[in-house]
C-alpha cells in the first residue's frame, strides 16, 4: 500500500451559543474545522482532523510510502521541516496528516483504532468544557445540565477575571451537576492570562470558599519555573500542556515539576499524544488530552494510553458533514466498533455548504490580549475601548 495524495477540506462546528474564553469569544457559535483526507493506491482513505499549516510541505515526506509505517512517517515529517522548526502552526499539520495515517492504519487493519492501539475498554472517562466565558448563567445553567443528562460529573469553567463572578458562576455549575453528584469536580481554565503572584492571589481567593480541582494554564505556556512555584503555592492541581508542540517543549516544564496534570491538544495527532502520555507515565503523572471536538481521533489514544486521567468534551454534537463512531454517556465518550478511527464524511454536503465564517478574527478567542498578565485587579479592563488603540488614545 502506497499513499498518492491527499484532499484539505473546512468544515464548521455549529455549537449553538456563542463560544470563547478570556481573550474573547465567538459570538456566532460557528468555528472552522479543517479536514485532511489521505490517499492510497488500495483506496483505503484516511480522514485527519486539525490544521491545513504547511500540508504542501509535509506531504513528500510521506508521499510513495506505506501509511502503516505511522510512527516513522511521523518522524520523518519532523525530519522534512527540521530547519524552519516543526513548532506552531507547522505542528498541526503534522497532526492532521498523522491522525489521517493512524486511521488507515486501522482501516487495513479492519480494527477500530482504539483497539488498534491496544484499549481493552472503549469508554473514554471525560469532563464538560463549554468554553463558557460567552454565557449568562440562564445559558450557563443550561449547557452543564445537558452534560449532567449524559452523566458528566466534573467540569471546567473559562474564566480568570474576575473571583466573583467566577464563584457564582462554579455555584451555577455545581447545581447543574447535582443530579449526578454531590460532590462535582471542578476546574477553572484561564488560557494564560495571568502572571505567577496574580494567579496565586487569585487562586488563593477562590479557595477560601471552592475546591478547586486544577487550575489550567495559569501562565504562559513556556514558564517551567513559575508552574513550579505556583504549585507549591496553591491547594489546586496544575494542568497545563496543551500547546506545546513536539516533547522538547514539554522537558523543561516536567523537568521543573510544573505540572501535576499534563495536556495534550488533541489537535497535534494521536502519535505526539502517545510521546506525551509516555512521559507523563514515566514521571508517575496523568495525562490529559484537550479539545476532543477538533480532533476526535485522538479519543482513541486516549483509551489505550495506562494514565489517561479525564478527556475534555466541549460538545455533545459533531461538525457539519461527519458522523462520528462514538456516544457521550456515563459522564465519558463510549467508542464505536467502526474500523479506523471512526470518521465518515460527506464531502459533498461539506462544499455545497462551504461557509466564509472565520473563529480568526480580532478580540479571539485565540488571539492574546495586549494586557493579559499586566492587570492590576478584576476592574481593570483587558482592551482600550472599542475604537481606540495605542496609537489613538489620548487624541481626539
Amino acid at each position: 500500500m502506497k499513499i498518492t495524495g491527499f484532499r484539505a477540506l473546512t468544515t464548521v462546528h455549529d455549537w449553538g451559543r456563542p463560544v470563547g474564553d478570556v481573550n474573547g469569544s465567538v459570538a456566532s457559535g460557528l468555528t472552522q474545522v479543517p479536514l485532511v483526507i489521505v490517499e492510497t493506491d488500495e483506496g483505503i482513505e484516511g480522514v485527519g482532523m486539525g490544521s491545513h499549516a504547511d500540508l504542501d510541505r509535509l506531504f513528500p515526506a510521506i508521499e510513495g510510502r506505506d501509511p502503516r509505517a505511522v510512527v516513522s512517517l511521523y518522524d520523518g515529517m519532523l525530519a522534512r521541516v527540521f530547519k524552519s522548526s516543526h513548532a506552531g502552526a507547522t505542528f498541526g499539520g503534522i497532526g492532521a496528516l498523522d491522525t489521517a495515517l493512524w486511521d488507515i492504519k486501522a482501516k487495513a487493519a479492519g480494527e477500530p483504532l482504539w483497539r488498534l492501539l491496544g484499549a481493552s475498554d472503549r469508554f473514554v472517562t471525560g469532563y464538560a468544557s463549554a468554553l463558557d466565558a460567552a454565557l449568562d448563567d440562564d445559558a450557563l445553567a443550561e449547557v452543564y445540565a445537558r452534560f449532567a443528562e449524559r452523566g458528566f460529573a466534573a467540569a471546567k469553567l473559562k474564566g480568570g477575571r474576575d473571583a466573583v463572578t467566577d464563584l457564582r458562576r462554579f455555584d451555577l455549575v455545581r447545581g447543574a451537576l447535582m443530579p449526578v453528584t454531590n460532590d462535582p469536580a471542578l476546574m477553572l481554565d484561564v488560557n494564560e492570562s495571568w502572571n505567577l503572584k496574580q494567579a496565586v492571589r487569585y487562586v488563593a481567593t477562590l479557595e477560601r470558599e471552592l475546591d478547586l480541582t486544577w487550575v489550567e494554564e495559569p501562565l504562559r505556556r513556556w514558564d517551567a519555573a513559575g508552574h513550579a512555584r505556583l504549585g507549591t503555592a496553591i491547594r489546586a492541581a496544575v494542568a497545563t500542556g496543551e500547546n506545546l508542540t513536539g516533547l522538547e517543549q514539554y522537558r523543561p516544564l516536567l523537568d521543573a515539576g510544573g505540572a501535576d496534570i499534563v495536556q495534550a491538544g488533541a489537535v497535534w495527532g494521536v502519535t505526539h499524544f502517545l510521546r506525551v502520555a509516555v512521559a507523563a507515565h514515566g514521571r508517575d503523572l496523568p495525562v490529559s488530552p484537550v479539545g476532543l471536538t477538533a480532533n476526535h481521533t485522538v479519543t482513541a489514544a486516549a483509551a489505550a494510553v495506562p494514565n489517561h486521567l479525564t478527556a475534555e468534551v466541549q460538545d455533545l454534537g459533531a461538525p457539519f458533514g461527519l458522523s462520528l463512531d462514538q456516544e457521550f454517556e456515563s459522564g465519558g465518550v463510549v467508542l464505536g466498533d467502526r474500523p479506523g478511527a471512526g470518521i465518515e464524511v460527506d464531502e459533498a454536503a461539506i462544499r455545497a455548504a462551504s461557509s466564509g465564517d472565520d473563529w480568526q478574527i480580532s478580540e479571539g478567542p485565540h488571539v492574546r490580549s495586549p494586557r493579559a498578565g499586566l492587570r492590576l485587579g478584576s476592574a481593570e479592563g483587558h482592551l482600550p475601548p472599542r475604537g481606540r488603540t495605542d496609537s489613538t488614545m489620548g487624541r481626539r
